[in-house]
């Protein structure tokens, strides 16, 4: 489609999509009915303080309602939530009916979501909910009768679905190196993962989105609700210290003020964390690993990393899966973890390139996306400092760009990938016999050098080199499978970016660079609430697209 055309224009092309996506197309299978997974055991709770109950989608037969309404009211209408109710329950950790009577699950699950989307506190968020103007809110999210939840109740369903009270420990197991390292499963994928397959009974994903997929992780960092009082905080800073015995200050280890924690204010904690956020820390952001400059940004809190598909035909994204940890811990290993737990989240689903910035060009992320995605890598170069002596390329046979370089310094052309065999085809095309100047000129070489056995008739296209996985001296870092700054090689990673950077920028609106709430936990689950809803959010946009297109004359 021509460049100048919006996403919504381009999707307004696309007579698929407007005659699918639109209400007329979808009339026979609303509401969209939350899918919930087959073995999932009922709610032990029987009754509740407050009861969800689809309200129906017969408002949106009236078009003078699209244009007002917001994407949050659209995906009220469109969705019938009944069944993430025994999926919340189980993530709740519930395994009585008896005991105290809770309100509905489905209705904190909504009313976090409204609060999400119009950035308010949760103080204003339960006065609007009293407002008269709001009661349809009030009776859609299935309260009933004046009885509204309280701040701790909205703080008690973050933190319990955050810290997972019924997780088993489940891990997933990550070669790197010579050992495997085991990371945790974050259970409340399963929530996006059910987002997911509503967009997909939908029919909002392109065919080719799903089977020749393009994902990207990225991280997003999160400054903590604390404000920070020490760079060096970690975890010792949290250990209780016996009377008379001082706590080991990383701060002062590395020549910086510190605390001597001698006092009675630091025999529990140094006076100096933060003790609402006990897994903060802290983290200098450069921008750019390519960029020599030392500039960057100063963050204290926490990294969201969510791994974003992108439909290449109808320009929309949407978050396959997350996790959250803390703002000094790289993303490469945990990100790695995501690509292999794809297979089980999306049985189906075809990865044919995996994009990324120079933060995941380590050896573990890019091993996994090769070896186990069979994904074609489009991950921008990790600097390093061998890269920086051009007189060492033609010894290790490549540039600082992942391009081969012959042994006399002059660099090879690619000639295609095999998609078969899995790998990048290189020549020379003997331009040393037509005048070509070598990328390295080497001491003690006449050029064109008459003993290189490749200027042979033989060799129709001269030296070829074929780089599958590693180069031949066994390096990752810098193998791509399509050429380094190529036409192509923009295209597929800006498509990446695109799509991590508007995820990215729909949190920041919702006012989540810095998050309002204290704790891992609840961090942790007010993040994936968030990209649920982005999703969510995308569907309603989409349908809304298609049904305003479908109006129109062709």
């Amino acid at each position: 489609m021509p460049a100048e055309l919006t996403p919504e224009q381009t999707r307004a092309q696309d007579q698929a999509f407007v005659s699918q996506c639109s209400l007329t197309g979808l009339h026979d299978r609303l509401p969209l009915g939350w899918p919930t997974p087959p073995d999932t055991p009922p709610s032990p709770k029987r009754s509740y303080r407050s009861q969800y109950v689809y309200a129906g989608w017969d408002e949106l037969r009236d078009p003078a309602c699209w244009e007002q309404w917001s994407e949050f009211d659209w995906v009220l209408r469109l969705v019938d939530f009944t069944g993430l109710r025994a999926v919340l329950a189980q993530l709740l950790g519930w395994q009585s009916g008896r005991g105290w009577k809770p309100f509905d699950p489905l209705s904190l699950f909504l009313l976090s979501a409204w609060q999400l989307v119009n950035r308010w506190s949760r103080a204003e968020t339960l006065r609007n909910l009293r407002q008269r103007r709001y009661a349809d809110y009030a009776q859609r999210f299935g309260f009933r009768e004046e009885v509204f939840p309280t701040e701790g109740g909205l703080r008690y369903f973050l933190t319990t679905l955050g810290n997972d009270p019924q997780g088993k420990g489940e891990t997933v197991t990550v070669a790197q190196s010579e050992r495997a390292i085991a990371v945790a499963v974050q259970r409340l994928n399963q929530l996006l993962a059910q987002s997911v397959s509503l967009m997909r009974d939908a029919r909002l994903l392109s065919e080719s989105a799903w089977q020749a997929a393009l994902v990207c992780p990225d991280g997003q960092l999160h400054d903590a609700a604390s404000r920070m009082r020490c760079q060096a905080v970690t975890e010792t800073c949290y250990q209780a210290t016996p009377p008379g015995k001082r706590r080991p200050c990383p701060a002062k280890e590395k020549g910086q003020c510190g605390c001597d924690c001698d006092s009675l204010a630091c025999a529990q904690i140094c006076q100096r964390a933060t003790p609402r956020d006990p897994q903060a820390r802290f983290i200098w952001y450069e921008r750019n690993n390519q960029d020599e400059r030392e500039e960057g940004e100063a963050h204290y809190g926490y990294r969201s990393l969510p791994l974003q598909l992108a439909d290449r035909e109808r320009r929309f994204s949407l978050a396959l899966l997350s996790d959250v940890r803390p703002a000094n811990q790289h993303e490469e290993l945990p990100a790695a973890a995501l690509l292999l737990q794809l297979e089980h989240a999306y049985p189906d689903l075809q990865v044919e390139v995996v994009t990324g910035d120079a933060g995941l060009g380590h050896d573990v992320f890019l091993h996994t996306a090769y070896a186990h995605l069979q994904a074609r890598r489009v991950i921008d170069l990790r600097r390093h400092q061998a890269d920086k002596d051009p007189r060492q390329w033609p010894l290790r046979g490549y540039d600082h760009q992942g391009r081969p370089v012959c042994p006399f310094g002059y660099p090879l052309s690619a000639n295609g990938y095999d998609h078969e065999r899995r790998r990048q085809k290189w020549v020379c095309n003997q331009i040393c016999l037509i005048g070509a100047q070598p990328l390295v000129r080497l001491e003690a070489v006449r050029y064109p050098p008459p003993e290189c056995p490749y200027q042979a008739a033989q060799h129709r296209h001269g030296k070829v080199v074929n780089v599958g996985e590693c180069f031949p001296d066994g390096s990752l870092r810098l193998v791509r499978d399509v050429p380094f700054g190529s036409h192509a090689w923009k295209a597929l990673y800006h498509r990446g970016r695109n799509a991590v950077e508007s995820r990215n920028a729909t949190l920041e609106g919702w006012h989540l660079k810095r998050l309002p709430v204290y704790g891992l936990p609840r961090c942790k689950a007010l993040l994936f609430l968030a990209d649920i809803w982005a999703n969510l959010t995308t569907l309603a946009r989409l349908v809304r697209d298609a049904t305003l297109a479908n109006l129109k004359p062709p």
